[in-house]
């Protein structure tokens, strides 16, 4: 019986609260929706991850190891070096993000300070 006092009448879920989930207003920002963080991890993800596979391919082969082993090590080292490439550029992009968000802050700081100093002298 304490189930049905739950419920709601129509049975639907109130969707309050979802509103940052699709990309709506949130309060804080990230780093794919950045212009310039999306393209550059993306870019850089790859290029690691092909490095690492060349690098560890050509190596390999030149160790006179078997092909299998050499596909079976470049492959994992292409996925590490993938995923330590994500790792670095979103800790970079953080730090390059709040440094954006602190310079923006300051600036509208001078500005407002600039705004009440002329509005002083054109009263006094």
């Amino acid at each position: 019986m304490a189930k049905k006092d739950d419920k709601q009448g129509d049975g639907k879920k109130d969707k309050k609260g979802k509103k940052g989930a699709k990309g709506g207003d949130s309060d804080y920002t990230s780093i794919a929706t950045h212009p310039k963080a999306r393209n550059s991890v993306r870019r850089t993800k790859a290029w690691v991850g092909l490095l690492a596979f060349v690098l560890t391919a050509l190596l390999s082969l030149k160790a006179s190891v078997p092909a299998f082993q050499v596909f079976e090590r470049a492959l994992i080292a292409g996925v590490a070096g993938y995923l330590l490439a994500w790792w670095a550029t979103m800790v970079v992009w953080r730090h390059l993000m709040l440094a954006e968000q602190k310079a923006a802050v300051e600036e509208v700081a001078r500005r407002r300070a600039e705004r009440a100093e002329a509005e002083a002298a054109q009263q006094g």
